[in-house]
């Protein structure tokens, strides 16, 4: 006996009392052992006459091709230990062992109510349908089933079951309605012979985890008769070796979700062309709701990053800090859009100016609720406007140097070439006598003099043109610095010394070397000894230092004199600058020595620094590295 049969089901089953009695139609009732537990006239006619009710089936008859037959456990629900558990569920041809009698038999496992299971397999007409079973089976369950089949039509949900092996059993109209099957298209065919290859393995994983107490979901999709794809949702359930499928159709659903997921992405696509994302507070809330491309102007991602009135605050520029909270609290207490612009500081260090836009969300009573708009990272914006500016005040600073230039060439070339002309015509007429008189000796010695000083005008406007123009090159060499001050001092000293003042050199190491260009060096200590000495006071000092601080050396040149107004400071060493007024100035000069100095200086990779007081006196500090670079 079968530990899985009813044991009431040796003497309930009887002909007149089941809808498997038709005489015309073989049917069996097997237990999961192979027992008999019912056979119909036509199928003892079959088997020889005999009353099969009690014998084995695999005894009196033998499957025509039982590797087929038994090759397949149930796909999904291969759970008893007994002979025909192991039966694939399907249409099988059975030759009855006494009369010869061969007949295909369609075998389908079933649950009895007290929760038994059994066999049953009847002899069925090609017409009749993968359902024929299914059905008789739940007239036998159910009654007439009115009730339940008048509720079914009222839906628009597939449904449908599947056997042990997954191949359809029931499926109702909706079902082939949707895919535009027939019962026939569907016959031997199961659920997973319909989804679409890409779901599939996720369906099929979602199958093995069925067990009799689950209820599973999935999301698939369908492929219909026209090859179209159908998506759908769906429940699955095993219950008594079967899966009962209920299905929705999401196809539009799922087209509006795709849809509405294109249109973010070019609105997304859109912002992160325009640098500019859209924002969402909600009043009495700190977090603050931002797109995508607002997390990267602020330079920081969704999963490292929660935006909030207080984080956002700490991510700005010190100086605009609490401006966006008070801009926020102005928008709600007047009701009206609002515009601030603020500076982000990225976590990477970088600076971005943002500018931000916003309107006031209102309730039905007109009641401010939260605020919204855009931010837009007007970074380049403003750049380009300081670069236009930057330009605009460079071309005006080129035009009023030009224009100084000229005022002060006017009076530093008339001066030497009257000069020059004015001796050499009284030189010519021998206005005070035959040339041997010594007055002329002065007048030659001012002759000179002025030809030095209008070749050091040119020379320093030519010197300070190569340089503007990028051919001023470098002659690199090795040079001792003490040595070329010293030089430059001894130059100096005579001109000095005509005003008293004297030149004080410390050099705490007198053998510091230093590769660069000697003469640019040598013109660096000229321009700076020969402003200190012109606008130094009468026996006064020049103080000269140099001292080798780590890959650099330090040039100090400190004068006691007239000073440079602090608001001249950040000019001096533009090109023909001066820190007196051109009209009122009494000190001769181009007005380029420290423009030409300081760019000798960086073309070492150095650098100039000026330090003044008016009236008491000027440092300039020249730093050189101990190697300039070509």
């Amino acid at each position: 006996m079968s530990p899985t049969r009813p044991l009431k089901m040796q003497t309930s089953v009887r002909a007149e009392s089941t809808p498997f009695s038709d005489e015309d139609v073989a049917r069996l009732v097997l237990a999961m052992d192979g027992e008999i537990l019912f056979a119909n006239a036509a199928c003892q006619t079959l088997a020889g006459g005999d009353a099969l009710q009690g014998q084995n089936l695999l005894k009196i008859a033998e499957f025509a091709d039982p590797e087929d037959a038994f090759r397949h456990a149930p796909l999904l629900f291969a759970q008893e230990n007994t002979i025909l558990s192991a039966l694939r569920s399907g249409s099988h041809e059975v030759i009855f062992t006494r009369t010869g009698a061969r007949i295909a038999l369609q075998f389908d496992s079933m649950a009895a109510k007290d929760g038994g299971r059994y066999i049953i397999a009847s002899a069925l007409e090609e017409d009749e349908g993968f359902t024929s079973n299914v059905d008789m089976l739940i007239r036998h369950q159910r009654g007439d089933g009115s009730m339940l089949e008048h509720f079914l039509a009222l839906s628009n949900d597939m449904l449908c079951i599947a056997r042990g092996d997954g191949m359809f059993e029931s499926i109702n109209a909706h079902f082939t309605a949707l895919l535009g099957f027939t019962l026939a298209d569907l016959k031997g065919r199961g659920f997973l012979d319909l989804v679409h290859p890409d779901d599939r393995d996720s369906v099929r994983a979602a199958f093995r985890g069925l067990t009799n107490e689950s209820i599973i979901h999935c999301e698939c999709r369908l492929i219909s008769n026209e090859a179209r794809s159908v998506w759908t949702e769906w429940k699955h359930k095993k219950a008594d070796g079967k899966i009962y499928s209920l299905g929705h159709n999401v196809t539009a659903i799922r087209m509006q979700e795709q849809a509405l997921l294109r249109r973010e992405q070019q609105l997304s696509e859109a912002e992160a062309i325009g640098h500019m994302g859209h924002w969402h507070w909600s009043l009495g809330h700190q977090n603050i709701r931002f797109s995508d491309e607002i997390y990267r102007i602020f330079g920081v991602s969704p999963g490292n990053f929660t935006p909030t009135l207080d984080s956002v605050n700490a991510m700005l520029h010190r100086r605009d800090a609490g401006r966006m909270t008070q801009a926020f609290q102005r928008a709600i207490i007047e009701q009206n859009d609002h515009e601030i612009d603020f500076r982000v500081i990225t976590p990477t260090g970088e600076t971005r100016h943002v500018r931000c836009q916003g309107r006031c969300e209102f309730d039905s009573e007109g009641d401010v609720i939260g605020l919204y708009g855009i931010m837009q990272d007007v970074t380049e914006t403003i750049q380009h406007e300081r670069a236009l500016m930057e330009a605009k005040e460079s071309a005006e600073r080129a035009y009023a140097a030009k224009s100084q230039f000229l005022a002060n060439m006017s009076h530093e070339l008339r001066t030497p070439l009257n000069a020059i002309i004015g001796f050499s015509e009284m030189m010519m007429q021998q206005l005070l006598g035959p040339i041997g008189n010594d007055r002329y000796l002065d007048y030659i010695k001012g002759i000179n003099e002025s030809g030095e000083h209008l070749l050091d005008l040119i020379t320093d406007i030519l010197d300070m043109s190569k340089i503007e123009a990028g051919k001023y090159e470098l002659d690199l060499e090795t040079i001792n610095v003490a040595k070329v001050i010293r030089l430059a001092v001894h130059m100096i000293e005579a001109r000095a010394a005509e005003q008293g003042i004297k030149i004080l050199v410390k050099i705490p190491d007198e053998t510091i070397q230093i590769t660069a260009d000697r003469r640019a060096v040598m013109q660096i200590m000229l321009n700076l000894l020969s402003n200190a000495v012109k606008f130094s006071h009468p026996k006064s000092t020049i103080d000269v230092e140099c001292v080798a601080i780590s890959d650099h050396i330090s040039l100090r040149v400190k004068d006691h004199g007239i000073g440079i107004p602090a608001n001249k400071l950040k000019t001096i060493t533009n090109p023909f600058e001066q820190a007196a007024n051109q009209y009122t100035r009494s000190h001769e000069g181009s007005g380029l020595g420290l423009s030409i100095t300081k760019e000798l200086a960086e073309l070492h990779g150095g650098s100039i620094h000026i330090d003044s007081v008016v009236d008491v006196g000027t440092t300039v500090t020249i730093r050189l590295p101990l190697t300039a670079k070509s």
